[in-house]
Protein backbone atom coordinates (compact mmCIF):
# COMPACT_ATOMS: atom_id res chain seq x y z
CA UNK A 1 0.00 0.00 0.00
CA UNK A 2 1.58 3.81 -0.79
CA UNK A 3 1.26 6.11 1.22
CA UNK A 4 -1.09 9.15 0.62
CA UNK A 5 -4.29 10.19 0.62
CA UNK A 6 -6.03 6.85 0.23
CA UNK A 7 -4.02 5.55 -2.60
CA UNK A 8 -3.58 2.33 -3.17
CA UNK A 9 -1.08 0.29 -5.18
CA UNK A 10 -2.42 -3.10 -6.98
CA UNK A 11 -0.89 -6.01 -6.17
CA UNK A 12 -0.76 -8.17 -9.19
CA UNK A 13 -0.40 -11.85 -7.82
CA UNK A 14 -0.38 -13.40 -11.60
CA UNK A 15 1.67 -16.32 -10.73
CA UNK A 16 -0.65 -17.33 -8.21
CA UNK A 17 -3.78 -19.49 -9.72
CA UNK A 18 -4.18 -16.22 -12.20
CA UNK A 19 -5.74 -14.11 -9.32
CA UNK A 20 -5.49 -10.38 -8.91
CA UNK A 21 -5.73 -9.52 -5.48
CA UNK A 22 -6.57 -5.73 -4.42
CA UNK A 23 -6.75 -3.77 -1.19
CA UNK A 24 -10.09 -2.92 0.59
CA UNK A 25 -10.65 0.46 2.24
CA UNK A 26 -8.41 -0.09 5.16
CA UNK A 27 -6.06 -1.66 3.09
CA UNK A 28 -6.83 -5.41 3.66
CA UNK A 29 -6.59 -7.61 1.26
CA UNK A 30 -9.15 -10.22 0.10
CA UNK A 31 -7.37 -13.66 -0.65
CA UNK A 32 -9.92 -16.08 -2.62
CA UNK A 33 -9.61 -19.24 -0.78
CA UNK A 34 -7.76 -20.98 -3.93
CA UNK A 35 -4.97 -18.49 -3.60
CA UNK A 36 -4.75 -19.40 0.18
CA UNK A 37 -4.28 -22.50 -0.41
CA UNK A 38 -1.57 -22.19 -3.06
CA UNK A 39 0.03 -20.14 -0.86
CA UNK A 40 -0.01 -22.75 2.11
CA UNK A 41 1.03 -25.77 -0.03
CA UNK A 42 3.91 -23.57 -1.08
CA UNK A 43 5.30 -23.57 2.54
CA UNK A 44 5.61 -27.84 2.57
CA UNK A 45 7.70 -27.22 -0.36
CA UNK A 46 11.34 -28.51 0.79
CA UNK A 47 13.88 -25.55 1.54
CA UNK A 48 10.25 -22.93 1.58
CA UNK A 49 9.50 -21.22 4.63
CA UNK A 50 6.50 -19.54 5.81
CA UNK A 51 8.40 -16.61 6.17
CA UNK A 52 9.82 -16.93 2.63
CA UNK A 53 6.47 -17.25 0.94
CA UNK A 54 4.48 -14.30 3.66
CA UNK A 55 7.53 -12.01 2.81
CA UNK A 56 7.25 -12.48 -1.38
CA UNK A 57 3.49 -12.22 -1.23
CA UNK A 58 3.54 -9.01 1.32
CA UNK A 59 1.92 -10.25 4.33
CA UNK A 60 2.67 -11.30 7.72
CA UNK A 61 4.17 -14.66 8.53
CA UNK A 62 1.36 -15.27 11.08
CA UNK A 63 -1.79 -14.74 8.79
CA UNK A 64 -0.13 -17.26 6.35
CA UNK A 65 0.66 -19.64 9.54
CA UNK A 66 -3.48 -19.02 10.73
CA UNK A 67 -4.42 -20.40 7.20
CA UNK A 68 -2.13 -23.25 7.52
CA UNK A 69 -4.00 -24.11 11.04
CA UNK A 70 -6.95 -23.91 8.79
CA UNK A 71 -5.79 -26.37 6.46
CA UNK A 72 -4.78 -28.97 9.23
CA UNK A 73 -8.03 -28.49 10.39
CA UNK A 74 -10.01 -29.45 7.31
CA UNK A 75 -11.47 -25.92 6.87
CA UNK A 76 -8.91 -24.89 3.51
CA UNK A 77 -8.65 -26.94 0.64
CA UNK A 78 -4.65 -27.40 0.08
CA UNK A 79 -3.46 -28.47 -3.82
CA UNK A 80 -1.02 -31.26 -4.03
CA UNK A 81 2.27 -29.59 -5.17
CA UNK A 82 5.17 -32.35 -6.55
CA UNK A 83 7.77 -32.34 -3.88
CA UNK A 84 5.46 -30.67 -1.11
CA UNK A 85 6.38 -32.94 2.13
CA UNK A 86 3.08 -33.24 4.29
CA UNK A 87 2.95 -35.18 7.94
CA UNK A 88 1.39 -38.81 7.11
CA UNK A 89 -1.62 -39.79 9.38
CA UNK A 90 -1.36 -42.09 11.85
CA UNK A 91 -4.92 -43.39 12.74
CA UNK A 92 -5.33 -45.05 16.10
CA UNK A 93 -7.85 -47.26 17.85
CA UNK A 94 -10.53 -45.35 19.83
CA UNK A 95 -10.68 -45.59 23.54
CA UNK A 96 -12.82 -48.01 25.33
CA UNK A 97 -15.88 -46.26 26.51
CA UNK A 98 -15.99 -45.75 30.11
CA UNK A 99 -18.92 -47.82 31.98
CA UNK A 100 -21.48 -45.19 33.63
CA UNK A 101 -21.96 -47.75 36.63
CA UNK A 102 -17.81 -47.81 37.23
CA UNK A 103 -16.82 -46.89 40.84
CA UNK A 104 -14.74 -43.61 40.87
CA UNK A 105 -11.04 -44.53 41.78
CA UNK A 106 -10.88 -42.03 44.97
CA UNK A 107 -13.25 -40.22 46.63
CA UNK A 108 -13.42 -36.94 48.67
CA UNK A 109 -14.34 -37.46 52.69
CA UNK A 110 -14.76 -35.22 55.32
CA UNK A 111 -14.78 -36.32 58.81
CA UNK A 112 -15.78 -33.97 61.31
CA UNK A 113 -16.12 -35.23 65.20
CA UNK A 114 -18.43 -38.33 64.40
CA UNK A 115 -19.77 -37.37 61.24
CA UNK A 116 -18.44 -38.55 57.58
CA UNK A 117 -19.27 -36.63 54.51
CA UNK A 118 -18.48 -38.72 51.27
CA UNK A 119 -18.22 -36.55 48.41
CA UNK A 120 -17.93 -37.53 44.42
CA UNK A 121 -14.52 -37.37 42.94
CA UNK A 122 -16.11 -34.32 40.52
CA UNK A 123 -16.60 -32.42 43.71
CA UNK A 124 -15.10 -28.64 42.88
CA UNK A 125 -12.45 -27.16 45.20
CA UNK A 126 -15.05 -24.45 46.04
CA UNK A 127 -17.41 -26.74 47.23
CA UNK A 128 -15.08 -29.28 49.20
CA UNK A 129 -13.86 -25.40 50.52
CA UNK A 130 -17.65 -24.47 51.42
CA UNK A 131 -18.18 -27.92 53.85
CA UNK A 132 -15.15 -27.66 55.44
CA UNK A 133 -15.51 -24.24 56.20
CA UNK A 134 -19.60 -24.85 57.10
CA UNK A 135 -18.61 -27.45 59.81
CA UNK A 136 -15.89 -25.21 61.18
CA UNK A 137 -17.77 -22.65 62.38
CA UNK A 138 -20.44 -24.72 63.72
CA UNK A 139 -18.30 -26.29 66.20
Amino acid sequence: MEAGLGVHRELHMGSICGYEILPRDRGQRRWPKEVKGQLVAETYLPGVSVNEVARRVGMKPNHLSAWRRLAREGKLVVPDLPGAEFVPAVLEPPLAPIEEDAKPLAAVEIIHGGTTIRLEVSASPDRIAGIVRALGGGS
